[in-house]
C-alpha cells in the first residue's frame, strides 16, 4: 500500500467514522472500487480504528476519566459487599446455634455500600449494559460482515437504510433524559443497534445518535453516550481482529505509511466530533442522509454495472 492510499484510507476513516455516514462502507467502497489490498491483511483497518479510538478519548476525556475513576468505585464496592454479605450469613448461622436467638436489628449485621448512587456510575452501568448485545452480534456476525464488505450492493442497501435513519433523526424530537432517567432497557435497545450497525454501510453514530433520540435522549448527550459507548466496541473489535493477524511482517516504508494514516484519521475524527455536537444540536441530519442515499444507489448501480 502505497502512502497516498494511507493518506486517502486517514481521511476516509477520520471523516466518515464519527460523521454519521458508514466508516466501514466507504472503506470497503474504496477498497472494491480502486482495488486496494493492503500487505498486512486487516492490520491497516485494525489500527485507523484505534486511531479514531484516540480521537474519542481526546474530546471526552474529562468524562472518560470520570467513568473510568467510577467503573473501579462500583467494582470495590461490589467486592466489599460480598463480603459483607458473606460476614451477615456468618453471623446469622451462629445465632440460629443459640439457644436464646437475636434479632436481626440487634445481630450487628454490617450494612451495604450502595453502588450505583451518581449519574456517572449509572453512566457506567449503561455503556456495560449496550455492550453485552453489541459484543454478542459482532462476533456472532463478524464473518458475514467481512463477506459482505466485499460485495458492493451490501455497502450500498446499507447506506440507504442508513439514509432512512438520518432522515428520521432530523425530525426525532429527542428529549431531556440524562442518565438518571435513562432505562437499562434503552440502553439494551442502543447496544443492540450498535451491533447491528457493524453492517458495512450502516452508520454506526448515525444509527446510533437516532436511536437515542428515540429513547428520549437530550440530544447532546445522545452524542456523548453514542461516542463512548463505541469505546469497549471498538476495542473489543480490535481484539478479535488482532487475534487472527499473528505474525506481520513490515518494512520501514509500511510503518511511515501507517503511521501517517493513523495520525490523519486521529485529527479528522477529532474535528468531526466536534462537528457531530453541532449538527445533533441544530438538526442538520438531511444533507448527511441525502449524500448517502446517493452513494448508496451509485454503489447499486455499480454493482450491476460490474456484473
Amino acid at each position: 500500500m502505497s502512502l497516498l492510499e494511507a493518506i486517502f484510507m486517514g481521511i476516509i476513516q477520520g471523516l466518515t467514522e464519527f460523521l454519521p455516514v458508514s466508516s466501514s462502507g466507504h472503506l470497503a467502497l474504496f477498497k472494491t472500487l480502486f482495488g486496494i489490498k493492503t500487505d498486512t491483511g486487516i492490520l491497516f483497518d485494525v489500527l485507523l480504528h484505534f486511531a479514531t479510538l484516540l480521537a474519542i478519548c481526546a474530546v471526552f476525556y474529562k468524562d472518560i476519566a470520570k467513568l473510568f475513576v467510577e467503573g473501579i468505585t462500583i467494582i470495590r464496592n461490589s467486592m466489599i459487599n460480598l463480603v459483607i454479605f458473606f460476614q451477615n450469613c456468618l453471623k446469622r448461622a451462629k445465632n440460629i446455634g443459640r439457644k436464646e436467638k437475636i434479632d436481626d436489628d440487634k445481630l450487628d449485621l454490617g450494612e451495604y455500600h450502595r453502588v450505583i448512587n451518581s449519574s456517572y456510575r449509572k453512566f457506567v452501568m449503561l455503556i456495560l449494559v449496550s455492550t453485552i448485545p453489541t459484543g454478542v452480534i459482532g462476533y456472532i456476525g463478524k464473518d458475514m460482515v467481512e463477506i459482505a464488505s466485499e460485495i458492493l450492493i451490501v455497502p450500498g442497501i446499507c447506506l440507504i437504510i442508513t439514509a432512512v435513519l438520518l432522515f428520521v433523526a432530523d425530525y426525532a424530537k429527542g428529549g431531556d433524559k440524562l442518565p438518571k432517567d435513562i432505562t437499562y432497557s434503552n440502553a439494551f435497545i442502543i447496544g443492540i443497534v450498535q451491533g447491528v450497525a457493524t453492517m458495512p454501510g450502516i452508520s454506526r453514530s448515525g444509527s446510533t445518535i437516532t436511536a437515542c433520540l428515540l429513547s428520549g435522549f437530550n440530544r447532546s448527550f445522545a452524542v456523548k453516550y453514542s461516542f463512548i459507548m463505541s469505546i469497549p466496541a471498538i476495542l473489543g473489535a480490535m481484539l478479535l481482529e488482532l487475534k487472527d493477524i499473528g505474525a506481520v511482517a513490515m518494512g520501514a516504508g509500511e510503518i511511515v505509511n501507517y503511521l501517517v494514516g493513523m495520525v490523519i484519521a486521529a485529527v479528522i475524527g477529532y474535528i468531526c466530533i466536534k462537528t457531530m455536537l453541532v449538527v445533533v444540536r441544530q438538526k442538520k441530519f438531511k444533507g448527511f442522509a441525502i449524500y448517502c442515499l446517493l452513494i448508496g444507489i451509485i454503489s447499486i448501480g455499480g454493482y450491476f454495472y460490474i456484473v
